[in-house]
């Protein structure tokens, strides 16, 4: 049965297989009309209780490794006075008609979820509440919850929730927005370290992953595609292709001009994955490569530093007389910094497995924005929306790659091609190839401090990539960016060169070069100054923001930097990693670095400590990290793993990552030349800290990263005096005497 409770929420109840019931947490977005309301509601979660007591949560946003299979139905749970250990997990597919927000990305899965999930777990346990106080008929104030059962300890009598289904089905739900929820000192599972739930499965080798995929009757495909992106195919032997052993298909897809969609290429499709690859070796294709064909990392950095010698095209942000304010500085400094392209290079290539029939498409695809790759597939292929089923498979990693859902629609594209079930797998070449890759910036900077050491005036005229007034993808830089709004004399320019590149977010989109940058030049002011970094720091952040300006008509305001969190954040680094004496004490070749950054929501601020021979040999010995995320860290054991991985992530984008574009294609192409972190280049303790303060809980995945760059940076400094204003660090010689 369903009891519509108010406009904005109700519960439903209903029947399921087994004898369970299934209660699902309906919510209607405040943007939705009225009259739209009955229409348009949004699942954001669901349990099924067992007659064994058994209960079955669905996890309803992709895992992408970042732990969110777990940490969700943890949520619920908790409110819903579970048996952990006798609750199940199980991963949803895609259906809006049932779940919002199914993705993966910005770190949002915590702030978009903590309140929802609470409010079904609560709102379950009501019902179960109200179900044993009408079998027992004693009031619900009498019964009380936990581990999966319902007391009243008046009568010593207690039932499972298991036995309560039946009943269950028959109370009224309570409403959503007003149920009641715990006092967070209740909590019994949320703070406490919990495993994943898909651990034990993924070391045993079970297959999970989108890679893994097997479905009766699949062939394999692979698609080349033109080295320069957009590029065209002209012509390709074909027939040449078809004669192999197991080739079954070898045709041209037209594609068209959307690098974010389906591109033009060459298609083979064979009995398995390494008869398909072995064909397309002899493969031999004449390509229009187009305009892109002519651009170049070498000629992007040319035009960059022709740009940067030109009076600025546009202006992000002025506050006060920045020119003035240099001019009667103590002392200024001027930098010029740069950061390449990166590539995402998860250890799972893009694959995808897709079966057309009968005019309806089903897909098992592991993407981080199923909506979007739905959309696409359906726009591209001239179908419904309704009549694509999407799988969520596990992903071997992210990092914002699967954003885009390229790979989605090259495979649902083959398999109406050849109308049976199709995995299309690429290889470590075509993902790097084929990336979208983090965009490459440069920053061209002037400051100034005063005669007591205070900063007055900055500047960064920014090159980036775009057209009139229009960034290219995770290209661009708000005009809240720290230090804006701390600094009365700030100017925020920027000029555009046009890119056929495709870029993209990758883990901290934005923040993970910009971090550098910023925190970079601050210490170049700090030193210039004389003060110690991280108490020059404090100091920007003890300066009265400038207002922010009211809200555009119809827009809440930005979410925008709160100076108190992050410097409770420096404060509790500074005593954890005991900055100042140890600092002082350390031997020549050996240096401390900080820096902070605000991301995703998160509030994180590292120290980094670094050695360097006098070869230029460079060991990173330790890692303190301290962190604001809110009032509550769920899973303590994975929020820690989070925080870990995306330090490592940091630095091994700092030590050697860089992708070069040579007309109009990468050069790299595997990990050969695009090294991933060493065990032997890791830190050996990368030790982790929480500031819990009064705000909502916020996500993990990216906040940690952006920060171990440059306070890897301000350690290199420390130990051979050499400024780091471009990376990788591979490109430096670090020696020193």
């Amino acid at each position: 049965m369903s009891t519509m409770i108010n406009r904005r929420s109700f519960l439903q109840v209903s029947a399921v297989a087994g004898g369970g019931i299934l209660l699902v947490g309906y919510f209607r977005p405040g943007f939705l009309r009225d009259d739209e309301l009955s229409t348009n509601e949004w699942v954001n979660a669901h349990i099924r209780i067992l007659p064994d007591n058994t209960i079955v949560l669905v996890a309803k946003n992709p895992e992408i490794g970042q732990g969110v299979k777990t940490m969700l139905p943890m949520i619920i749970a908790d409110e819903l006075d579970a048996d952990w250990n006798k609750v199940k997990i199980e991963q949803a597919d895609f259906d809006p008609s049932k779940f919002q927000n199914q993705s993966a990305g910005g770190s949002n899965a915590t702030p978009s979820s903590w309140t929802p999930m609470r409010r079904v777990g609560a709102a379950a346990r009501v019902m179960l509440v109200r179900a044993a106080a009408q079998t027992w008929n004693v009031p619900e104030s009498e019964i009380t919850t936990a581990a999966s059962f319902v007391h009243h300890r008046a009568s010593n009598r207690s039932l499972t929730y298991g036995q309560l289904i039946e009943k269950t089905g028959t109370v009224t739900p309570p409403d959503l927005e007003t149920v009641k929820l715990k006092d967070p000192k209740d909590f019994k599972i949320i703070g406490t370290n919990v495993k994943g739930v898909d651990v034990r499965a993924i070391i045993t080798g079970k297959p999970m992953y989108g890679i893994d995929v097997t479905v009766p009757g699949m062939l394999y495909a692979t698609f080349e595609k033109c080295a320069v992106f957009g590029g065209k195919v002209a012509s390709a032997n074909l027939e040449e292709i078809k004669a192999q052993p197991g080739v079954r298909h070898a045709f041209v897809v037209e594609g068209g001009d959307n690098l974010t969609g389906l591109l033009g290429g060459v298609a083979i499709v064979a009995d398995t994955w390494w008869q398909a690859k072995k064909a397309r070796e002899k493969l031999r294709v004449t390509w229009n490569e187009g305009a892109t064909a002519q651009q170049s990392s070498a000629g992007f950095a040319q035009r960059a530093a022709e740009l940067a010698k030109q009076q600025h095209e546009r202006t992000i942000r002025r506050d006060g007389d920045f020119e003035a304010a240099l001019r009667s500085a103590a002392k200024t400094v001027s930098a010029e910094y740069h950061y390449p392209f990166i590539a995402h290079a998860p250890l799972e290539p893009q694959n995808c497995t897709a079966h057309f029939s009968n005019g309806r498409l089903e897909v098992w695809a592991p993407t981080q924005t199923p909506q979007a790759g739905r959309q696409l597939v359906a726009r591209t292929l001239g179908i419904k929306e309704d009549d694509i089923t999407l799988h969520l498979v596990r992903a071997g990693g992210g990092f914002g790659r699967r954003l885009s859902n390229d790979y989605m629609v090259e495979a649902a594209w083959i398999a109406k091609e050849v109308g049976v079930p199709v995995k299309l797998v690429w290889t470590r070449e075509d993902d790097m190839r084929h990336d979208f890759y983090r965009p490459a910036g440069w920053h061209y900077f002037s400051g100034g401090v005063d005669a007591n050491g205070k900063l007055v005036a900055w500047r960064d005229h920014f090159v980036s990539f775009g057209e009139g007034e229009r960034f290219a993808a995770s290209a661009s830089m708000s005009p809240f960016e720290f230090p804006a709004r701390f600094i009365q004399n700030y100017a925020l320019d920027y000029s555009l060169m046009p890119t056929g590149v495709p870029t993209g977010a990758l883990r901290a989109p934005g923040s993970n070069g910009l971090a550098f940058v910023i925190q970079g030049f601050i210490d170049e002011l700090a030193h210039a100054a004389g003060k110690d970094p991280l108490e020059f720091r404090l100091e920007m952040l003890r300066q009265s923001p400038i207002p922010l300006p009211p809200p555009e008509p119809g827009r809440g305001q930005p979410i925008v930097f709160d100076a108190s969190r992050m410097s409770g954040v420096l404060e509790l680094l500074a005593e954890k990693s005991n900055w100042s004496a140890r600092r002082r004490q350390l031997p020549r070749g050996t240096g401390m670095g900080v820096a902070f950054h605000f991301s995703h929501r998160g509030y994180f601020a590292e120290v980094v400590q670094a050695t360097v021979s006098r070869e230029g040999r460079l060991t990173i010995d330790k890692v303190w990290v301290a962190g604001d995320v809110g009032s509550q860290i769920i899973n303590p054991l994975n929020a820690e793993s989070n925080v870990q991985g995306g330090v490592l992530d940091g630095l091994s984008e700092a030590l050697g990552q860089e992708i070069t574009i040579e007309g109009g294609r990468a050069v790299q192409s595997n990990f050969h030349d695009f090294p991933l972190l060493r065990l032997t280049q890791a830190p050996p303790e990368i030790e982790v800290h929480w500031k819990l303060t009064n705000n909502p809980p916020t996500g993990l995945g990216e906040p940690s990263l952006p920060p171990a760059i440059p306070a890897l940076c301000g350690a290199i400094f420390q130990a051979t005096g050499k400024r780091i204003r471009s990376l990788p660090l591979s490109k430096h010689d670090l020696s020193w005497s």
